[in-house]
């Protein structure tokens, strides 16, 4: 079995992970990177291997960064499975939609912005701007998502099998175990931490002799998940005392259900004043629908706050935006409010309108509540600065900044530790992707010390036979 680390390799985002073995190739994850726009336009249009020649996609989780490029995959020529769950099945359908529309309605905009320079530079090949992916393309992608469940093998081609395992993560998210003769590899996708909202907790590992981990926070440890609600009643409470809004970019799956499920519990608590909360993405919208059809994943105490007959994911002062004119009147609201919108690293979306409308006014608070890539709008602002390009145009940050860190879906260095524990007497060989170069480090070190493994850190296009 030979492995090509694709994407993902030192770095957070565009997971996808090529495997070679026996004449047949698969790819775990087919993600798209996110960053620059103009290195995420070349990473993602373009791949390092014929789509035609894939034989299978195992896909891990419905996130963007594992998930959105499969539509350019299929546009290119690739017509296998894809293998995943049936949660993340039905969250892609929304969510590669909702990305082929936006790259759709991007470049529209943007190439509205350069008319007068394509007027004046008619063989500008640089003024005319493509989506990556249309959404024709998302809708040729769908007939090929084969749902499985969890814990259930299958089998992929030749003597290559799939099994799915709760990642706990987010709704649907697993890891995978892929069998190859007598080849084990387990691929932890992201690995979730205990006692996450509304999802259940990662399950240990079974035997295989490697591994491919996350590394999203290999360097460092989270505070205690219990505190993020005190944190977000804080915010909510100090920036309604001063008549601001509340401006969250938030991943459309998993993180917004979690806010809004957190919001619903501090009001009926009585540690906030009610006000009004608008969750801004169609995105978000479909997604929660898909939370409420996939009970299956629910942990104990989501199932009883269900069974006590309220519903998690709406309350009195909660508004779900599907309508863009609907969104367009958020910026005529002037009482405080809480804006959650779409995307998390405020790369796209609706939540870059909100932000250069708001993020000028000192009164108001952007509210991180998940990772920022490196490059990415939600990590400069994380990273203090004064003035940020949003549509190509600087705008002035007064806005406060905070973040959220207790939610963050991805384990940290001792919950990896301790989720990888059952593999440490059999797994061979370790490789860290997902993670900033210094983050794997640090975790490498950690690993070697606490189980004597070899650990490789692969730069992007590196292979290794197994």
């Amino acid at each position: 079995m030979q492995i090509t680390f694709r994407g993902a390799a030192r770095t957070v985002t565009g997971s996808l992970h090529e495997i070679q073995t026996g004449g047949r190739r698969l790819i775990l994850d087919c993600g798209m990177y996110q960053g620059r726009r103009s290195e995420a336009a070349d990473r993602n249009k373009h791949f390092a291997f014929p789509p035609s020649e894939v034989d299978a996609v195992l896909l891990s989780h419905a996130h963007i960064d594992h998930s959105g490029n499969l539509p350019n995959l299929t546009s290119k020529g690739y017509h296998g499975p894809i293998f995943t769950t049936s949660a993340t099945r039905d969250l892609c359908n929304s969510m590669l939609l909702d990305s082929a529309f936006i790259q759709e309605k991007d470049a529209e905009f943007l190439n509205r912005r350069t008319s007068r320079k394509r007027r004046l530079q008619p063989d500008c090949p640089d003024c005319e701007v493509e989506p990556i992916y249309t959404v024709a393309d998302a809708n040729a992608t769908f007939p090929l998502f084969r749902a499985m469940p969890m814990h259930e093998s299958a089998n992929v081609v030749g003597d290559i099998s799939y099994t799915a395992y709760e990642a706990g993560h987010m709704l649907g998210s697993s890891f995978v175990k892929v069998e190859a003769g007598a080849t084990r590899l387990l691929f932890s996708g992201d690995v979730g931490r205990k006692n996450l909202p509304i999802i259940r907790d990662p399950e240990p590992p079974p035997a295989a002799d490697y591994l491919i981990m996350e590394s999203t926070y290999g360097d460092r440890l989270h505070q205690p998940i219990e505190h993020a609600k005190a944190k977000l009643a804080e915010v909510i409470n100090r920036t309604a005392s001063r008549g601001g809004k509340i401006i969250a970019p938030a991943f459309a799956v998993g993180r917004t259900q979690q806010i809004v499920l957190m919001i619903h519990e501090l009001i009926k608590e009585g540690k906030i004043n009610e006000i009004p909360v608008f969750v801004d993405s169609p995105l978000a919208v479909n997604v929660t629908e898909a939370f409420r059809a996939h009970t299956e994943c629910y942990d104990i105490e989501t199932n009883a706050f269900l069974d006590s007959g309220d519903d998690p994911f709406g309350f009195r002062r909660l508004r779900y935006i599907r309508d863009v004119e609907e969104s367009k009147a958020l910026n005529d609201v002037r009482v405080p409010c809480f804006i959650i919108s779409a995307s998390g690293m405020a790369e796209a979306g609706r939540v870059l309108h909100h932000l250069r409308n708001n993020v000028g006014d000192p009164r108001n608070t952007v509210l991180i509540t998940g990772f920022q890539a490196e490059n990415t709008l939600g990590r400069k602002l994380l990273d203090g600065q004064k003035e940020v390009n949003i549509f190509g145009e600087p705008v002035r940050v007064r806005a406060e900044v905070q973040k959220i860190n207790e939610l963050s879906g991805h384990a940290d260095q001792q919950e990896l530790l301790a989720w990888m524990e059952p593999l440490a007497r059999s797994v061979k060989h370790v490789f860290l992707v997902h993670g900033e170069y210094l983050q794997q480090q640090a975790l490498a070190l950690a690993i070697n010390e606490r189980y004597n493994l070899e650990v490789t850190i692969p730069d992007r296009g590196e292979s290794f036979t197994l």
